[in-house]
């Protein structure tokens, strides 16, 4: 069962735009052979897109299956994969987040680190907590079409 990348965790950003990645995501990360993660611009979202390697290899593959030439490939290939970038983790485990990203989540103080499963996100922490209230309610009222797998794996 491959592991995943849960919960939230809010830590401080620094005058530079360092924030630490929390240890847990770390280890997962670091396991697909690249010292740090990949980050973009959330195209859904005013928030930060957090990838691994093998996870951004196959958004990759996936936004190539298009037609070489067609208007969806380009935008899909300028909003994410031109946007993207590869940020190791230093000596403490943080990543420098680039000025544009910072702007784009209206992150200054604190990071959200939201854990997705494979991927995860980064958001001012009072965005977020205003959006998972909204969600939470959305989700209560369509639980019914949840569909879990028999066993609870996969």
């Amino acid at each position: 069962m491959a592991a995943l990348l849960l919960s939230t965790t809010v830590n401080k950003v620094d005058k530079k735009g360092r924030v630490s990645v929390p240890a847990s995501f770390r280890t997962l990360l670091t396991a697909q052979g690249f010292n740090g993660v990949v980050v973009f611009r959330s195209i859904s979202h005013p928030a930060l897109e957090g990838w691994g390697i093998e996870q951004m290899e196959g958004l990759a593959k996936g936004i190539e299956a298009f037609n070489p030439f067609s208007e969806k490939r380009d935008d899909f290939a300028f909003s994410i994969l031109a946007d993207a970038a590869q940020l190791p983790f230093d000596p403490e485990g943080r990543i420098l987040l680039p000025e544009k990203f910072l702007a784009h989540a209206k992150i200054s103080e604190n990071a959200a680190f939201v854990g997705r499963g494979k991927s995860f996100q980064i958001w001012d922490p009072g965005t977020f907590d205003a959006l998972q209230d909204e969600a939470r309610a959305r989700a209560r009222e369509g639980k019914e079409e949840l569909k879990l797998p028999m066993g609870g794996g996969s």
